[in-house]
């Protein structure tokens, strides 16, 4: 298995990205949506096993104080192989000089992140527009 980890969003096929999103049940990502936010990103980890993609990560950052990592996701063939600690670790030592790196875990996935050092933050805040996500990540 040819297993790479690398950040060249330009090669990579927008359709597996979708069918990766589709697989763990994030259907509401189009090819316009994933072109949109993963260009927007300044920091991806995208991993490939023999040129297919099969999991990837993002995070946005001011460069300094701020980064905030989303979409941390592996396709179900290719979990419980330690391929999302692998991209939780390149996009951490990507962001290692940032003063604060925050990450909003999908319900269940929390003890994942507590084992790469992440903790929960006292004075996190959020809204979401979705009552469904609003429900089941607000107090």
């Amino acid at each position: 298995m040819d297993l790479r980890i690398h950040s060249d969003f330009s090669k990579l096929s927008l359709d597996e990205m979708k069918e990766i999103y589709s697989s763990v049940g994030w259907t509401k990502h189009t090819i316009e949506i994933i072109k949109q936010i993963f260009e927007a990103s300044n920091v991806i980890a995208l991993v490939t096993v023999n040129g297919r993609i099969i999991g990837f990560g993002r995070a946005m950052t001011d460069g300094v104080f701020n980064a905030a990592i989303y979409d941390v996701i592996v396709h179900p063939e290719f979990q419980k192989q330690g391929i999302a600690r692998q991209i939780m670790e390149y996009l951490l030592d990507k962001l290692s000089n940032i003063s604060c790196v925050h990450l909003i875990s999908t319900s269940g996935n929390e003890d994942f992140y507590k084992k790469l050092g992440l903790k929960r933050i006292k004075t996190g805040m959020a809204r979401y527009l979705n009552p469904n996500l609003a429900s089941e990540y607000l107090e």
